[in-house]
């Protein structure tokens, strides 16, 4: 309980300074995508929350507004339905920036298993469903082991590992380990899916 309450407390705090301190970039974000392709600057999509409660999840819109929003992630920076600034974003991984807001609303935490679909919960097995315990992440365990060169198994064998295991320092070296896979641009399309895979779309996570 006591890490629960820290944990929320720390979640509000750094993302209310956060949003404090990136207004300006989140501003020239919205306006340079407005400006760029057709279409609102935030993408929104229901995501499973905790105890798999669906909520709204936020993120800046990166694929032209005619694709589908449930179809193949994107495998390259060249993808066709990424926008001029969508490829930038993605790379950088500022297009999750507006989650901030979802932190703040306690819809998702800083670090925790990312957000997917409401529909994918009807995939899990009961050992999966143990990722639902928590708050989604901005961030989590599966991002920093390996992101997108992970199969979908093991990145939900992560979740479940890092519910089990979950430290104030453990959230503390994952999001160090973050701040660093971004800058280095690591992992960040998948370039495989198995046949048992769900492809990942618009408003997908990185994973």
């Amino acid at each position: 309980m006591r890490h629960t309450i820290l944990k929320r407390f720390f979640d509000i705090v750094i993302a209310c300074v956060l949003l404090v301190l990136l207004a300006p970039l989140l501003l020239a974000i919205a306006l340079a995508i407005k400006l760029s392709s057709r279409g609102p600057a935030i993408f929104a999509q229901q995501r499973a929350g905790r105890n798999g409660h669906p909520f709204t999840f936020y993120k800046f819109r990166t694929m032209r507004l005619d694709v589908d929003p449930f179809g193949p992630s994107p495998k390259s920076g060249t993808d066709p339905r990424l926008t001029r600034i969508g490829k930038w974003l993605r790379e950088y991984s500022l297009d999750e920036l507006p989650q901030l807001i979802n932190i703040v609303r306690g819809d998702m935490s800083l670090v925790g298993p990312r957000p997917l679909y409401v529909a994918q919960m009807a995939e899990w097995n009961e050992r999966q469903r143990q990722r639902l315990l928590v708050r989604p992440g901005l961030t989590g365990l599966a991002q920093v082991a390996g992101r997108a060169a992970l199969t979908r198994e093991q990145k939900l064998e992560l979740d479940v590992k890092y519910v089990a295991q979950r430290t104030l320092w453990m959230d503390v070296r994952i999001l160090v380990a973050t701040a660093a896979q971004v800058l280095g641009r690591r992992n960040i399309y998948e370039q495989r899916y198995s046949k048992t895979e769900s492809v990942r779309g618009e408003g997908s996570p990185p994973q």
